[in-house]
């Protein structure tokens, strides 16, 4: 039971970032392309951990056919949801300007919204959670790279849902919600998953992998060459190092 907890506290620390971008994009003026910078190497940071701390773990648990498998199950799920739920308004979930419809626009967009929400989150956490697996300590580098990636997403879609006319309570409610789900997700991934023998873990893993994956490319990139164009790929590779690096040290 212990670990089980130190496991959603990593997930509650690692969600947390969502609510912090959040205030940030909605109480204050951030600068479009400041957004997406950060979202561009927030970007790197997540690519660095699926690739170094997810596939990579997976097929050394059970091969390469298991992992490719799951890695290709995970994003087509994503993209899948992703695509039912951009149908209702959740197209631009993640984008900072005025490209997210408001209640009046697009009804039910908002808990389309929050849908999209949640499905780019728990992946994320869940892995938190697997890494404790093993009896080791939870994986430092997945950790940093959740929160650093939280922070541009959690600020990129409260600034939009904020220009979209969305409610202070909504906005907070939302990221609050998702921060605690994020908690409970990485608990889930401890406990749930523990006793699972080692192939079907690595799946889990690998399907995990993918679908962050597939949200990497569906929303954060196109988010930051919107705005940041042709510096994306040079910041992108800088939060691809400095994630090779921390889960090196």
């Amino acid at each position: 039971m212990t670990d089980a907890l130190i496991a959603g506290g990593w997930g509650l620390l690692a969600g947390s970032a969502l609510l912090l971008g959040a205030l940030a994009g909605y109480a204050l003026r951030v600068p479009t392309r400041l957004v997406a910078l950060v979202m561009a190497f927030g970007s790197g940071v997540l690519l660095s951990a699926v690739s170094f701390e997810l596939i990579a773990e997976a097929h050394e648990r059970a091969g390469l056919v298991p992992t490719a498998l799951g890695a290709l199950a995970g994003a087509a799920l994503y993209t899948g949801a992703n695509v039912a739920l951009a149908r209702h308004g959740a197209r631009h979930r993640k984008r900072s300007g005025h490209q997210q419809p408001s209640e009046d626009e697009h009804p039910g967009s908002g808990n389309a919204i929050a849908l999209g929400a949640l499905l780019d989150g728990v992946p994320e956490s869940v892995v938190i959670g697997v890494s404790l697996l093993g009896g080791g300590g939870v994986s430092a580098a997945t950790v940093g790279a959740v929160f650093v990636s939280n922070v541009p997403e959690g600020l990129s879609s409260a600034a939009g849902m904020r220009r979209a006319g969305r409610s202070r309570g909504y906005v907070f409610g939302l990221w609050g919600g998702i921060t605690l789900v994020s908690a409970v997700a990485a608990l889930l991934g401890r406990t749930v998953l523990g006793g699972v023998p080692p192939q079907a873990l690595a799946a889990v893993t690998a399907l995990a992998g993918g679908a962050i994956l597939a949200m990497i490319a569906d929303t954060m990139i196109p988010e930051a060459f919107e705005e940041a164009h042709l510096l994306t790929g040079l910041v992108t590779v800088a939060g691809f190092l400095a994630a090779f690096a921390l889960s090196h040290v």
